[in-house]
């Protein structure tokens, strides 16, 4: 319908369609059905990305059944099923979500010692997808990709006939898939690369210590799994050595780029439960209580982070949305002053309405005085406004933001005739520049 948002990574060419395209196609089905509700717009994608995940699960324990046994296979699957980081990411249409069920599903077809599934060719067509998906995808199957190639006897028959002609035919589909939707020739994995590793930007978004990883990272991701985590690489057979190795190679890699998040290293979360399920299943007397302890540890956080913690910004965009069916949306128009991305925009809105963020984009241009608006507007939020809309004419009908904001502007909003029209609950834990509260303002 012709209105809709591209945020700099897309003018930039930083990230692929490829992906999207799933969703796009779902949206596309929806309108021919007549059938593009917001609602159905919202969960239709959560759903696909939940039933992949089940699938991911499902392969998981098939993988460690063939391997091992049913016993030590119905552990993995149980920690797998337990985990609240898996609860949290698995059915967020996050590429890090799409790049791990890849790597699942890659890796039961993984020629590991003892394998008779094994397939070269559909283990790296999976590991190519994935890269076309989120280049980064690459980190954890360097040390397994470079394990199968000397294990392999006919060497230059898997190069020859599996690699190269996977490589070709994903990367030559990608790039006609980026052509098509943006106009131009483009190589997605190559400007991600060079601005995340070569030019290291994806420090405007914050950075934190090498260490990170191995302090918080990999420990909160794991949560009460840790201890399991690493009985159960000291008893895991020999073959799995290669798992582990992946695991601490890809959290060393990642401990260099200077931008950290949990889920950057998601991916490896299956290899770990690999060795979770088997330290559960070495427990004789413990067992049903280490189970339990698991089950319980991991259920609160999942709940909490999934239904309650930063619900706020999901929320509010159910107010927005009822502005399209006002009898007024033509004249209305929504302004977010929050930190850049903090909330969804159109796919959760599905109407042409005016709406506006504040801007983060980082600077290509190499200007070292370079700040962008959402710092601008926070260094003086209030002379920013009165700058910004000097005229009451510019004045958006409608302002979202937190909590924390309300004292710092309310003379402008006094002034301007704006009054308190909804008030969402957001999180326990504010911080910074993030309120416990959304509120929204209406122009009277």
């Amino acid at each position: 319908n012709n209105y809709g948002y591209l945020t700099w990574e897309w003018t930039n060419g930083l990230r692929g369609y490829s992906y999207p395209l799933i969703f796009a196609s779902i949206y596309k089905v929806l309108q021919l059905l007549a059938k593009d509700d917001v609602q159905l717009l919202i969960w239709v994608p959560r759903f696909v990305q939940a039933l992949l995940a089940a699938f991911a699960d499902v392969k998981l324990y098939s993988l460690v059944r063939h391997l091992e046994n049913a016993e030590t296979a119905k552990w993995v699957y149980f920690c797998q099923l337990c985990s609240w980081f898996t609860w949290y990411s698995c059915t967020r249409t996050l590429t890090n979500t799409m790049e791990t069920l890849l790597t699942i599903f890659a890796l039961s077809y993984y020629p590991i010692k003892g394998s008779k599934m094994g397939s070269s060719c559909k283990y790296l067509t999976l590991i190519a997808l994935a890269i076309v998906i989120r280049p980064t995808a690459v980190i954890p199957w360097i040390p397994l990709v470079f394990s199968h190639f000397w294990q392999e006897q006919k060497k230059v028959d898997l190069v020859l006939h599996n690699c190269i002609p996977v490589g070709l035919v994903t990367a030559g589909t990608s790039l006609i898939i980026d052509r098509v939707f943006s106009g131009k020739w483009v190589l997605v994995q190559l400007n991600f690369l060079k601005f995340n590793v070569l030019q290291n930007l994806g420090t405007f978004y914050g950075s934190h210590p090498w260490y990170w990883y191995f302090t918080q990272g990999l420990p909160v991701v794991l949560g009460t799994h840790l201890p399991f985590f690493i009985h159960g690489c000291v008893q895991a057979p020999k073959r799995y050595r290669i798992f582990l190795i992946a695991v601490i190679w890809t959290v060393l890699v990642y401990s260099t780029l200077s931008h950290k998040e949990f889920r950057f290293i998601y991916p490896v979360l299956p290899f770990c439960m690999v060795f979770c399920g088997y330290s559960l299943k070495q427990l004789k007397a413990w067992k049903k209580s280490a189970a339990s302890f698991l089950l319980l540890s991991n259920l609160l956080p999942a709940l909490y982070t999934g239904l309650i913690h930063q619900r706020g910004s999901l929320d509010v965009m159910s107010h927005v949305q009822q502005l399209c069916n006002s009898s007024y949306q033509s004249q209305a128009s929504v302004f977010i002053m929050m930190p850049c991305h903090s909330t969804p925009f159109y796919s959760h809105v599905h109407c042409p309405l005016k709406m506006r963020f504040l801007q983060c984009p980082p600077d290509l241009t190499g200007n070292e005085n370079y700040i962008d608006e959402a710092d601008l507007f926070y260094s003086n939020p209030l002379a920013w406004l009165n700058e910004e809309f000097y005229n009451d004419t510019l004045l958006p009908s409608h302002l979202i933001f937190f909590s924390v904001l309300e004292q710092e502007i309310s003379s402008f909003l006094a002034l301007k005739g704006y009054e308190k029209s909804a008030t969402v609950f957001h999180t326990h834990v504010p911080q910074g520049r993030v309120g416990s509260h959304i509120y929204v303002y209406r122009k009277k």
